[in-house]
């Protein structure tokens, strides 16, 4: 749930700081700005025109996206999947906070190079890329080998 306070903390900051919405922001490197901006779509702003009527179905279909989410992280053993899963759990709580109370996901970090603009992000977002990328690597890595019981007969 830091992922999720981390989150809320920083787009409270934008909503006060940055207003109003879709401004020039503040450059903060050649290729890096705060700029205010609200995602009615999916991910990266995809279906932003069809999705605004369907908040409510975005918000039931993320939380069950976090029950499942939440009932691995239960059965989980390993630290490194756990960590992962809650950064996960907590960008998703994030976001879904900002649907409910505002109808839309606030954005406010704009990384751009040379007039190319990647979809304006929240640290929720990084939060999500961060835990998938973390699952992704802990996925890959060999199974630990089992060492064989002592006194086994077996060669």
């Amino acid at each position: 749930m830091l992922a999720a306070a981390i989150d809320q903390a920083t787009k409270a900051w934008a909503l006060d700081a940055l207003w109003p919405p879709y401004s020039e922001g503040i450059t903060l490197l050649p290729v890096l700005d705060l700029r205010l901006g609200f995602n009615t779509g999916v991910t990266f702003g995809m279906f932003a025109e069809s999705a605004a009527g369907a908040a409510w179905l975005l918000v039931l279909i993320k939380l069950g996206v976090v029950a499942f989410l939440g009932h691995w992280l239960w059965r989980s053993t390993l630290r490194l999947e756990s960590a992962a899963l809650g950064l996960i759990i907590g960008g998703a709580m994030g976001n879904i906070a900002d649907r409910l109370r505002l109808g839309a996901v606030v954005d406010f970090i704009d990384a751009h190079y040379a007039g190319w603009h990647w979809p304006t992000f929240n640290m929720a977002d990084v939060a999500i890329v961060c835990g998938v990328t973390t699952l992704i690597l802990v996925s890959l890595r060999p199974a630990p080998i089992l060492a064989k019981p002592t006194g086994s007969n077996e060669p």
